[in-house]
């Protein structure tokens, strides 16, 4: 007996339709290890007809008033709460996520996001309108871009498609997205909520592999690409872009350092560290994975923090007991295991550091210590459930480890010293600094980074205005 495969389909202009020539990708639930849907590997054709449908929606939207436009996200909001179970349980299968940490930290915070932009609609700024010169009547009209192409990561499907869409519908331009190959399920979902709401062509999903995205952004019709993914990604997207000059906005990787100094509250700072690493698999460009501890509680911390990492438990979506669920697929899975395997003799795997089970892509929270600042797994964003821990003499040190990596994405300072923390959060080169805390995000405030981490900002009105093209506008007062 075979169990017949779900089918995903592309949402364009409105409506639901296989890729053009017909061809799939298995989608493969990380639990299992075993297919569950087949999503269509969409090319250029269905590139083409989303991007004629969103050029086509383009002017209608524009020249809607910014109070239909957050009338609608704020419906998009109450449509995503109504609509809450299934998107958990979609999100879920997606990834593998426990369906308690979904229901409690994501859907929350997107339905909130989505209220912020619906707002933030409202609220373009300009300079006053006056006569900088005399006789001249000068003012600012902050317009959209156009088209945006987005492409969506698999470590947040559904939040990340949020991130996207929000900013851009809400400053009136009209998206074309693409969630992962690995991960389409939820975003097609939010197609089917979101096209119930807004006008056809203005929000269309194509499922796809990296040629389907790469088609996106060498499209001519886009005028932005907004990217989060791997920093190899990003840069193909910015060399492709530039091509014809499309604005480009990337999130990309990260290292983020974790800086604890001697006055820190060891447990309290190993209970949140703990959490901040691990939580979502390590699968977050800002996850705590990068610890630099002060060398006179080295040995306490690091017992402390392998201790917590036995106790964290990973396992099946419906156990309310664990912390993460699997690494989202096979490559991800042999990635986390290849760091592990070269670490170098001097590193010491204090917890973890191995497969859990037969079955799905499961890894044990792990701790390794010992490492130096030029070590691979040190250097390189391992993105799964692994923290290190190094040993720093002094403030100057673990600055200059903090910052001797190419990402620059989020950090933290852990210290009761007000003015030592100070002093960090200037020095560090960071698009994030944490204090006494690690992965807090509001929607009121940016999150981007800087050099291999790419650039421009997601929430926030920064966010907001990267969506935006700003247009001079004078008049002579002579008539």
């Amino acid at each position: 007996m075979t169990t017949e495969l779900r089918r995903l389909r592309n949402y364009i202009n409105g409506e639901f339709r296989d890729a053009a020539d017909g061809r799939t990708i298995d989608v493969i639930n990380p639990v299992t290890g075993e297919v569950y849907a087949a999503s269509p590997l969409s090319g250029q054709a269905d590139v083409d007809a989303a991007m004629d449908a969103a050029g086509a929606a383009f002017p209608a939207w524009r020249d809607t008033t910014p109070a239909e436009r957050q009338r609608l996200l704020l419906k998009i909001a109450d449509a995503f709460e109504e609509r809450a179970e299934d998107l958990i349980a979609a999100e879920s299968e997606n990834t593998g996520k426990p369906l308690a940490l979904v229901r409690s930290e994501e859907v929350p915070p997107m339905v909130d996001q989505i209220r912020f932009f619906a707002g933030a609609a409202r609220m373009l700024e300009g300079r006053s309108a006056g006569e900088y010169m005399e006789g001249f009547t000068s003012m600012v009209r902050r317009e959209p871009v156009g088209v945006c192409a987005q492409v969506a990561p698999w470590n947040y499907p559904m939040m990340m498609a949020v991130w996207k869409f929000a900013p851009a519908l809400a400053a009136g331009n009209t998206v074309v997205l693409k969630p992962s190959d690995t991960t389409p399920a939820s975003t097609v979902l939010i197609a089917e909520i979101i096209g119930s709401i807004v006008p056809k062509g203005v929000f269309n999903v194509i499922c796809g592999d990296r040629d389907t995205g790469r088609a996106m952004v060498e499209h001519p019709t886009p005028a932005m690409a907004s990217i989060t993914g791997s920093v190899r990604a990003g840069m193909q997207v910015a060399t492709s872009a530039a091509k014809d000059l499309k604005r480009v906005h990337l999130e990309l990787g990260g290292k983020a350092p974790v800086v604890v100094f001697e006055d820190t509250d060891i447990a309290k700072a190993v209970e949140d560290i703990a959490v901040a690493g691990y939580f979502n698999a390590g699968q977050d460009c800002t996850a705590a994975t990068r610890v630099l501890v002060h060398e006179s509680i080295h040995d306490a911390f690091v017992e402390a923090l392998a201790k917590a990492a036995a106790e964290t438990k990973t396992g099946a979506p419906d156990d309310e007991d664990v912390l993460f669920g699997p690494l989202n697929n096979a490559n991800q899975l042999a990635q986390v295991s290849g760091f592990i395997d070269r670490l170098p003799a001097h590193a010491k795997v204090e917890a973890g550091g191995h497969r859990v089970g037969d079955k799905g892509y499961f890894y044990a929270a792990t701790v390794v210590s010992g490492l130096k600042q030029d070590d691979e797994i040190i250097q390189n964003e391992v993105f799964g459930p692994v923290i290190t821990v190094q040993s720093f003499t002094d403030e100057a040190q673990a600055l200059e480890w903090a910052n001797g990596v190419e990402y620059a994405l989020a950090s933290s300072v852990w210290t009761k010293d007000h003015a030592r923390a100070m002093r960090m959060s200037k020095a560090l080169d960071f698009g994030c600094v944490w204090i006494n805390t690690h992965i807090p995000l509001v929607a009121e405030m940016p999150h981007g980074g800087f050099k291999q981490s790419g650039y421009g900002k997601d929430l926030s009105a920064y966010g907001f205005d990267d969506y935006t093209r700003i247009k001079h506008v004078m008049t002579s007062l002579d008539g």
